[in-house]
């Protein structure tokens, strides 16, 4: 359960500042404090562990009614706590400053650089400064949530929850455009906050011995900042032949639905044509693009209903698919105190979600579950999550995390790719595998949302990067943002755009201040894993028929890797389990593969690109 907003990083800062003197030979003046020890630095992590372990459980205890109990008073008391934590973490980063510098034992070192990106925003030590930080942190966030889009008389006023229901079935090109730029105005109002935020958090950047905040976000992965730039770099390379294809396709298919003078053949896609308000995913557009003689999918909403699912069963059935890989089951407070299908007498936040609340056993989840396909692999996501937390729990406390911030995600996402129709024969929804006529339209749609996404999940943060560091100035933060938009995902913006606008803050992980380059690794981990898992249980057909349920082998090692947490650098986490230390996004082009070579036969005498 994220409390704050971790970087939830692996450590590779390296920031060792040399201590000068403070005072002169022959100078009266009150000497220089002494040097701190390592003795004393090993005091303060043990003590500052002990009081994160206790912040943290009492603050996941509070979100959960919050979460569970939406009233005034809950909402009220969550935001107290979440700033009693957060103004913890900022006192305790301030009294971590002092051991800048100072050589310690690997694991202490990790600890205190693990602390010290706890937050996104590094606090100055000023007071002024710091509580003008939190009170931007605050206006921004507010800004985000309280956004609406109405009619030009002040009517029909939509939430953004509301405008993506209808950028999920509308074909209206009209409607999307008023409601993708009425949206987008919301980012207005954050610019000026938004580059104060930046400036403020770049002061106590520097306190850290860092020349920026960007420069911290990067320095979580064990590897130089500018290391690990290059290496979003080398994954990026990796892939996008495979998004610039699909690119290819799903252009040529809003061309035919829009027409060619809406969707030029040879340009950026326009950016409210794709299903989503970020342009970030594309699957709720695959009934524009899925082959025409396309064999029927595997059903398994109905294969569910018709065997008698209940939210239980599909929750029970995804359990076993653990306990199948060696895992111990679920505690029985997991029965007990998961929110598992949406309350009939109160409002509660249905997004799905994993919760490790004590930090023990005391694990969860929380749904609003229907017997429904998308529900059934969700639900093996959360407990990915939920297995993860409870296998690093005899880490101490800034351990008990994934091995850098895209492991988590990838977790979850690497056991739903083995909710096959394989697995389903398994579990006897299916009376056997269908033919693989099916499986470009089910890889397309996969693509549609997988694919899709990796751009956009490297973009942002690089936009950030170079906005802390300067490269980007506050005068050309729109500009900039839609340089990078049109480089990396090929999309452009469906109305003019001025310096007066700041399109970034139109989305969550912006004005929030996410980082969220973990998504994109997460993206490329996930086959990773899958890969390594099929080639250990002795997998030789398509990777994307694979499906290690049941192999206990496998689920010896995959815990094994779990087990580390974030106590290791990920290159060690990775290789327990892979084999390698290196990302490797050659796995998911693997899967991919037949629809790479059907994209390619479809996209044969078209112009490809956008540059």
């Amino acid at each position: 359960m994220r409390i704050t907003k971790h970087l939830r990083a692996g450590v590779a800062l390296s920031a060792m500042i040399i201590l000068a003197a403070c005072g002169q030979p022959g100078d009266k003046q009150t000497a220089a404090p002494a040097k701190p020890t390592v003795e004393e630095a090993t005091a303060f992590i043990t003590k500052a562990e002990a009081e994160l372990g206790a912040a943290r459980e009492k603050a996941s205890r509070t979100a959960w009614v919050q979460n569970t109990y939406i009233t005034p008073d809950t909402l009220a008391l969550a935001a107290d706590s979440n700033a009693s934590y957060s103004a913890l973490v900022s006192r305790l980063t301030a009294e971590s400053k002092r051991f800048v510098g100072l050589e310690l034992p690997a694991d202490v070192a990790r600890k205190l650089n693990l602390l010290r990106m706890e937050t996104a925003l590094p606090s100055p030590a000023d007071p002024a400064l710091n509580k003008e930080l939190a009170e931007l942190d605050a206006k921004l966030g507010e800004l985000y949530a309280t956004g609406k889009v109405c009619r030009d008389d002040g009517s029909d006023c939509l939430t953004l929850d509301e405008i993506d229901d209808v950028f999920r079935t509308s074909r209206d090109e009209k409607e999307l455009k008023r409601l993708w730029a009425g949206w987008h105005k919301v980012g207005q109002e954050m610019k000026p906050l938004y580059q104060r935020e930046v400036e403020i958090a770049n002061i106590g950047a520097k306190e850290l011995g860092l020349p920026d905040a960007g420069t911290l976000w990067r320095s979580g992965y064990d590897m130089p900042p500018e290391a690990f730039e290059q290496e979003a770099d080398r994954l990026w390379g990796q892939v996008k032949p495979l998004y610039t294809a699909l690119h290819c396709y799903a252009r040529t298919k809003l061309g035919e639905k829009y027409g060619t003078d809406v969707v030029p053949q040879d340009k950026p896609i326009p950016a409210h044509l794709l299903g989503n308000m970020w342009a970030q995913e594309w699957g709720n557009i695959y009934d524009l693009v899925a082959p025409k003689q396309a064999a029927t999918n595997v059903d398994v909403t109905k294969l569910l209903v018709k065997a008698g699912y209940d939210p239980i069963k599909m929750t029970k059935t995804a359990e076993g698919f653990f306990t199948g890989l060696g895992f111990e089951p679920l505690p029985q407070t997991f029965w007990e105190r998961s929110q598992i299908t949406r309350p009939r007498d109160r409002e509660v936040v249905c997004h799905a979600s994993a919760w490790d609340i004590d930090d023990k056993d005391d694990i969860r989840i929380k749904m609003c579950m229907r017997v429904n396909g998308d529900d059934f692999q969700t639900v093996h996501h959360e407990l990915g999550h939920n297995f993860y937390q409870r296998a690093y729990k005899a880490q101490s406390t800034l351990f008990r995390n994934g091995a850098n911030d895209g492991f988590h995600e990838a977790i979850g996402d690497f056991i739903a790719l083995s909710v096959t129709p394989g697995y389903l024969v398994k579990l006897g929804l299916l009376d056997k595998e269908p033919s693989t006529e099916g499986d470009v339209p089910l890889l397309l749609q996969q693509a549609m949302d997988k694919v899709a996404f990796l751009p956009f999940g490297l973009l942002i943060d690089k936009w950030r990067w170079n906005v802390f560091n300067g490269n980007i100035k506050p005068e050309d933060y729109n500009k900039a943002w839609w340089d990078l938009r049109t480089k990396y995902q090929g999309v452009s913006s469906p109305v003019e755009r001025t310096a007066a606008d700041f399109d970034p803050g139109a989305k969550n992980h912006v004005p929030t201040s996410v980082p969220y380059v973990r998504y994109f690794l997460a993206r490329i981990l996930q086959f990773q894993f899958h890969k390594a898992a099929c080639d250990q249980a002795g997998f030789t057909g398509p990777l994307h028929r694979c499906s290690i349920a049941g192999n206990a082998e496998v689920g010896a090692k995959f815990k094994a890797m779990l087990e580390m947490g974030a106590s290791k650098p990920w290159p060690e986490a990775l290789k327990t389990f892979t084999g390698t230390d290196q990302m490797d996004a050659s796995a998911m082009l693997a899967y991919f593969a037949p629809l790479k070579e059907w994209l390619d036969k479809q996209n044969e005498g078209k112009s490809c690109g956008w540059e």
